[in-house]
């Protein structure tokens, strides 16, 4: 049986603002480690081929004011 109940130290606040997102940021940092470097790997220019996008995000891009024009 799973226990659904949680305890929150902070109730949540959608509309908290910079400082709500930074305290945020600040409780879930300890949870998660960088990795110490990342190396990237090369890949051959005869494997890039283009992007594709299907056609109902192109036009949901298209309909979006910022993006449409």
């Amino acid at each position: 049986m799973t226990n659904l109940k949680t305890q929150r130290s902070v109730p949540a606040d959608v509309d908290g603002g910079l400082d709500a997102l930074l305290g945020d940021c600040a409780r879930m940092a300890p949870h998660w480690a960088a990795p110490d470097r990342i190396t990237p790997v090369p890949v051959s220019p005869s494997l890039i081929h283009g992007v594709r996008v299907p056609p109902a995000s192109a036009r949901l891009l298209a309909a979006m004011e910022d993006y449409g024009d």
